[in-house]
């Protein structure tokens, strides 16, 4: 069975249509991030509760992207993507038509569970369906599209809410995803390489565990909870400082800086093709470092220099991501969609719980302690680098052929 080739027509369908499944799923996730303070004065319900219309919807992704690695083996990866992206695009529409809070909640929970069938199962199609010599270029695009989707969910619902109202906003972006989501459906390529087999619990446990014994995987998947958590913990808080005095910029001026997330669209095609030619230990430091340089340009004062220091930090991030998701599919070297789906469930776990901790920083050192404690994330994560680069996980590949013919 051929691998897409780089070049081909197979191989731009192929990518376009996984940079649409990036962009479908995080386009409907961020959607209420800009509405939470509409939804707090609407519903008469605390911030904090506000602000559960995006934190159960991670949650609850974060969690159901392992029970998805199991139903992708089952129903095909194609098939579980495809699904997935058109329950997401309904549910956004549906949410629209929430009659209260608790409702909407339950719409953001549903649409956790659904959205979870795209982002794991995405990066192990890559791995597994392109020729290993253009993998990184081709993670890099799908990179590229979730980073449009995540900055199309926040600034377009903040620009659309404007003009109309939240729920005109959140319908507009659920009929968009469900285009996309056809176009999807017709453009990937029906999986060459993957077998499909009945589900079972005792299998799938045996897959995990497999994983947990390859310690150099365990490694580059720990990197997503480092490299995650430092990126939400500087997009939560970067708005309460540019709220206040001196710069005292408004709701709508903060929504715009998003726009720097097309670096990241940028940095992770750029960095993934780099990663292809120089290795992904090597680009993955230098991605790493370009991010602790972002963070400590926004020290200085001058709003320009700020923007810019975001601008750097966000290319770093969504590069060191890119080539990160590469290298556990290239770590895991079999049941990849179960190593895919373990690093997206740390990386959401970074952005759940270290961007509430990265809180008690701003609190107690405001900026400057936000960021030492973004340079401690950084710091920690080049000696695992290291680690992974140094240890070969073959010997957990043989592992895994002895014990499957045991089991």
């Amino acid at each position: 069975m051929s691998f897409i080739e780089k070049g081909t027509a197979e191989q731009k369908k192929a990518s376009f249509a996984l940079f649409l499944g990036g962009f479908v799923t995080f386009a409907t996730l961020y959607t209420t991030q800009p509405l939470m303070p509409l939804f707090s004065e609407q519903f008469g319900v605390s911030a904090s509760s506000a602000s559960l219309a995006l934190s159960l919807s991670t949650g609850i992704l974060a969690v159901s992207m392992i029970a998805a690695g199991a139903l992708a083996d089952t129903y095909g990866k194609k098939k579980l993507m495809a699904v997935s992206m058109f329950a997401a695009s309904i549910i956004g529409v549906l949410t629209s038509l929430s009659p209260d809070f608790w409702t909407l909640l339950a719409f953001r929970a549903l649409l956790g569970v659904f959205l979870a069938g795209v982002p794991a199962i995405a990066m192990a199609y890559v791995s597994e369906e392109f020729n290993p010599k253009v993998v990184g270029s081709a993670m890099g695009l799908y990179i590229g599209g979730t980073t449009i989707g995540g900055m199309s969910g926040r600034v377009l619902t903040g620009l659309l809410t404007d003009l109309f109202n939240w729920r005109t906003a959140l319908l507009i972006i659920g009929i968009v995803a469900l285009a996309a989501s056809i176009v999807f459906l017709f453009s990937l390529p029906a999986p060459r390489h993957s077998v499909k087999k009945q589900p079972s619990f005792k299998e799938m446990m045996f897959s995990y565990r497999i994983h947990l014994f390859n310690r150099p995987l365990l490694a580059v998947i720990s990197l997503g909870f480092l490299l995650m958590g430092s990126f939400v913990t500087l997009y939560n808080y970067i708005g309460f400082l540019l709220e206040a005095p001196p710069y005292s910029l408004s709701q709508t001026l903060i929504g715009l800086i998003f726009i720097v997330f097309l670096m990241g669209t940028f940095s992770a095609i750029y960095m993934g093709k780099k990663a292809d030619i120089y290795g992904n230990p090597l680009m993955l430091k230098w991605s790493i470092g370009i991010m602790a340089a972002g963070a400590l340009l926004t020290l200085f004062p001058l709003l320009f220099v700020k923007i810019i220091g975001l601008a750097v930090f966000t290319f770093g991030f969504f590069a060191s991501h890119s080539i990160a998701s590469t290298w556990v599919g290239e770590y895991a070297g079999f049941n990849k969609t179960q190593a895919s789906s373990l690093y997206m469930l740390l990386y959401y776990l970074g952005s759940s719980l270290v961007g509430s901790f990265g809180g008690w920083f701003w609190t107690h050192f405001h900026w400057a302690g936000v960021i030492g404690f973004i340079l401690v994330l950084l710091a920690a994560a080049v000696p695992i680098i290291f680690y992974a680069e140094h240890r070969s996980p073959g010997i957990y590949c043989k592992l895994k052929n002895k014990t499957a013919q045991a089991h």
